[in-house]
């Protein structure tokens, strides 16, 4: 898989704002392929307040909580 935690930015250091840029939108892109939110965070060594902060800020549409529903 692609997303390993050595792929991300170093976790614990300030992001420039090009840097923010690029994994806002490959948070985005994870997102709408089905990951959580706290998947992402585990993925990228990031806090889930920073992922769904992000998302946020790029006006992703979050889905409902709870997973998904039974028949």
């Amino acid at each position: 898989m692609a997303d390993h935690t050595t792929d991300w930015p170093p976790a614990r250091k300030r992001l420039t704002p090009q840097q923010q840029a690029n994994v806002a939108a490959r948070y985005k892109k994870l997102y709408a392929g089905g990951a959580s939110i706290r998947s992402l965070a585990e993925r990228s060594g990031r806090s889930y307040g920073f992922v769904h902060r992000c998302l946020s800020e790029s006006d992703v549409t979050f889905r409902p909580r709870g997973g998904k529903s039974r028949p």
